[in-house]
């Protein structure tokens, strides 16, 4: 399948579900609407085509600059560094064994470009490490500077496991949750990251202890049989509400990022096919 068109798709798919606490069909932020996702998916496709043979940093380069040509905030930098690389896997190898020999490519020359990227795309609550900080020029490659962020960002953390969550976690509850509704699938799957990776964004924007707090009412819907009616019905809404709040400072980001690259992934694989009928749930 055409690579730009899984990557849109999958994009389009993300960020239409009512995904709690993030933007989708039927709730805007403040400075960032449904349409802005949209238009980023659609700017960023035809470079994420042009991904195998091409450094994993001039993709990731390219695609801010073709996101912020339509985009006046920063709407899908996790989603390109995690689809970057995926995007470069050769078409004959499937990407759990792929992915690993794209990652040994990168070098220092990618990570100046993704670095580069970042500062464009200038996503919120950045602060300063004491290494490979991204106001200077990086001294490592690519993914050793990834391996430096894995322990508080979950982006980061796919390029120093091998895309563990995204191609087991997030394929997986994908999978388990396929059926009559394309959109449940999908929420359940952002539900049971939000349950067990306490998300990068929250982290940066609330501290850690929200961000538990936010694992903790994920796995509470959860227990109680999302999507069945009842108790979990309510529990989602008060997820959603509660991840809103202060202004959506709450907004669990990373999470829609490693959606996407599952959804991304099972387009890829085949796993599901075009054309899919989108079903809500109800």
């Amino acid at each position: 399948m055409n690579i730009g068109l899984c990557a849109q798709v999958a994009c389009i798919w993300e960020a239409t579900a009512r995904k709690p606490g993030n933007v989708h069909r039927f709730r805007d932020f403040r400075d960032t609407s449904y349409v802005d996702f949209l238009v980023s998916a659609a700017a960023m496709a035809p470079t994420l085509d042009r991904a195998r043979g091409r450094r994993v940093g001039e993709t990731v380069l390219d695609a801010v600059r073709a996101t912020r040509s339509v985009a006046a905030t920063n709407t899908n930098m996790g989603i390109v560094l995690l689809f970057a690389p995926l995007a470069a896997v050769p078409e004959d190898r499937d990407l759990r064994s792929g992915i690993a020999d794209v990652l040994e490519k990168v070098d220092v020359a990618d990570a100046r470009l993704v670095y580069e990227a970042i500062r464009l795309a200038s996503p919120a609550g950045l602060g300063q490490v004491p290494e490979q900080d991204l106001t200077q020029e990086p001294t490592v490659g690519l993914r050793e500077a990834m391996v430096l962020a894995a322990d508080r960002d979950l982006v980061a953390r796919q390029y120093a496991s091998g895309f563990q969550e995204v191609l087991y976690d997030g394929v997986q509850a994908l999978e388990r949750g396929l059926g009559p509704s394309l959109e449940q699938a999908i929420v359940l799957c952002h539900l049971e990251f939000m349950a067990k990776y306490p998300d990068s964004l929250i982290v940066r924007k609330r501290g850690l202890a929200e961000a538990e707090e936010s694992c903790r009412r994920a796995r509470h819907v959860l227990d109680l049989g999302w999507p069945h009616p009842g108790a979990s019905q309510t529990a989602i809404a008060d997820l959603d509400s509660w991840l809103r709040a202060e202004g959506n400072s709450r907004n669990p980001g990373t999470t829609a990022d490693l959606v996407a690259a599952s959804l991304f992934a099972v387009l890829r694989e085949g796993i599901i096919k075009l054309p899919a009928t989108w079903e809500p749930f109800k």
